[in-house]
């Protein structure tokens, strides 16, 4: 790659949107992406206001975090539709991880919102440029399915004290706390402030049923903000948003104690990953509808970047959010320039509007919040895991329940679902699947257990391991061929068909070993069928294979090279050595014509051993 070519290469790297400026040269691009980038403020500006209450910070932090934020993602980042900005999950993980350190709202709150900002995006960064995204793997679906359905759950209830306009005592655990807000609302409720929530639900929900294409949200804040206006509400003891400071954000510079910084590592790590998994989930999905490439490391890359302006200019961690990348993709987005377009309208009512917001219930912005995540509660995704794997359902049910109940600390509830994860993946790895097998009569091998009206030969024992051989389970494995070999006395060869191994490490390569020459010393010969290249590899690497007899003595390519092998070695009265063998082809089709589960009259695959 000449020089010219590098530089080439290294500016698209960093800002893949110069790439796509060549296409606001269409009118029709440029339009769809103004009208998109429009569309999308219209829902962020109250959204925002709303998680940042959620976070326990002043409704300004949000705008400001939607300002310059989603126009560095859209710079940076990879996808053309992706809407970065506050995002309810992340707002909640931000006041959980703040609250032990300070009270919401206070000063110490906001500079530890600001520097949580700053270390998730430099956090981000360093897994974007070092291509370390894999780590986002480490949060299993069943682990993220759980905490989501907790979280919004959570999320949901922690507005209920907005909802009847009462104050009720914090509690050390979030179901006291929902408990005590119950027990306020039914003495004290404010009718006037519940009216306002029953009003804003009513419209958000009638709008996205009736009339989806409107911007529910901004149309139930207009109208709430009327009538508070109107009627009052202030006045008459409701609480409001209050004023908002005009003008947009500077540039602000946090204060780094480092020992608030370290009792923020764990969060930091947690809501940058789970962060992320939102925001390249929502990406992927809308880049295979439109045909797009994704390049998740370049997505940390700009999402780190975006937390980090965010903290700069006075906001708080954001994150993909997936309501507003998917009004954005239907409203017509084409390019980033949409993302631009509404840091632009941000910027706009940071300077002109926030007067106009002074009357705004408390109460709506409450009802938005519980309207947003109310569509994240879902079982279905937890039967599904069940019904695929036990244990992922385990997972997910157990995460569900922990983050529950030690909420609001709920890193506790991720990190034991991410270990108890990783932990029953490593004990189904231990025990995994081995099945003697037998020629099926369409040619392929079958397992006895599960088929056993197949025959099998006393002679030749054909057997599956399906797992890589690897420390965890090479005793195993160990046990369980011995066990064979004691439970057929008469067995002269034993055939590992090893296409279900991927890798095989030190220790599997030594038991293997030991056990060819374990079996050599009581007439058991042991070869192996369908290896892999990792596999080969590692034999060849270690001198195993040559310790074992070389390729054409121990290791076939194909099993019917194996069985040759065992024929020309065995004999066998019964199989007439081979000849007759249940592990070949033809003798399986004729013992299976008389069983009458084949038709003579009708095509039978033809023999290939």
């Amino acid at each position: 790659m000449s020089f010219p070519e590098m530089l080439v290469r290294l500016r698209q790297m960093l800002i893949p949107t110069l790439y796509q400026l060549k296409e606001l040269k269409d009118p029709a691009i440029l339009k769809a992406d103004v009208i998109a980038g429009i569309t999308v403020a219209l829902v962020l500006v109250p959204q925002s206001m709303a998680y940042a209450q959620l976070a326990g910070l002043p409704p300004y932090f949000g705008l400001y975090a939607s300002f310059l934020p989603p126009m560095v993602a859209a710079i940076f980042g990879s996808s053309r539709q992706l809407a970065t900005g506050p995002v309810a999950v992340v707002s909640l993980l931000t006041a959980a991880s703040l609250e032990p350190l300070a009270a919401a709202g206070s000063e110490g709150f906001l500079a530890y919102a600001i520097l949580l900002a700053l270390m998730i995006g430099a956090f981000q960064m360093f897994l974007g440029l070092f291509r370390l995204g894999v780590l986002v793997d480490f949060l299993s679906h069943p682990v993220v399915v759980g905490f989501t359905n907790a979280g919004a759950i959570i999320i949901g209830t922690s507005q209920l004290s907005k909802l009847f306009g009462v104050t009720a005592e914090k509690a050390p655990h979030h179901y006291e706390s929902v408990y005590n807000v119950l027990v306020e609302a039914a003495q004290n409720t404010h009718l006037m402030t519940f009216g306002f929530a029953v009003l804003s639900l009513g419209i958000i929900w009638g709008v996205k049923k009736y009339q989806p294409r409107l911007p529910s949200v901004l149309i139930a804040v207009v109208i709430a903000t009327l009538l508070s206006w109107t009627l009052g509400f202030e006045d008459k003891g409701g609480a409001i948003v209050g004023v908002i400071p005009a003008g947009l954000p500077g540039m602000v510079m946090p204060t780094f104690d480092w020992e608030v910084m370290k009792q923020l590592i764990a969060s930091t790590v947690i809501i940058s990953l789970i962060g992320f998994m939102e925001a390249i989930s929502i990406a992927k999905a809308m880049a295979a509808r439109t045909r797009q490439r994704i390049d998740a490391n370049q997505e940390l890359v700009g999402q780190g970047l975006s937390n980090i302006v965010s903290g700069l200019f006075g906001g708080y961690p954001v994150s993909g959010s997936f309501s507003r990348s998917a009004v954005n993709i239907e409203a017509g987005a084409i390019t980033g320039f949409s993302s631009i377009v509404t840091g632009i309208v941000v910027g706009i009512t940071l300077l002109f509007l926030t007067p106009l917001l002074y009357h705004l219930p408390q109460a709506t912005l409450a009802s938005v919040i519980i309207m947003a995540v109310i569509n994240l509660v879902k079982i279905e995704p937890i039967k599904h895991a069940w019904k695929a794997e036990k244990h992922d359902g385990i997972v997910a049910v157990i995460t569900f329940v922990l983050t529950l109940v030690m909420a609001p600390h709920l890193e506790k509830g991720i990190i034991i679902g991410v270990v108890l994860a990783m932990v029953l993946f490593i004990y189904r790895t231990m025990r995994p699947r081995i099945a003697i097998v037998s020629r099926y009569f369409d040619g392929t091998f079958r397992d006895v257990s599960v088929h056993p009206e197949l025959d099998s030969c006393k002679k030749i024992l054909m057997f599956r391991f399906d797992m890589s051989l690897y420390y965890a389970n090479a005793g195993y494995f160990e046990t369980k061929v011995l066990q064979m070999v004691a439970d057929n006395p008469e067995v002269e060869y034993l055939i590992l068909d090893a296409e279900g191994i991927n890798t095989i490490d030190a220790t599997g390569e030594e038991v293997l070993l030991h056990l060819s020459e374990r079996l050599d010393k009581v007439g058991v010969t042991i070869i192996i069928a369908r290896m892999k290249k990792q596999f080969m590899d590692t034999m060849r690497n270690t001198g195993t294979l040559e310790k074992m007899g070389g390729d054409n003595r121990r290791f076939f390519a194909r099993i019917t090279f194996a069985l040759n092998q065992a024929w020309s070695n065995v004999e066998c009265d019964k199989c007439n050595n081979g000849k007759n063998c249940p592990l070949r082809t033809s003798v399986a089709i004729e013992q299976a014509k008389a069983r009458g589960e084949l038709d003579p009259d009708k095509p039978h695959p033809v023999p290939i051993a």
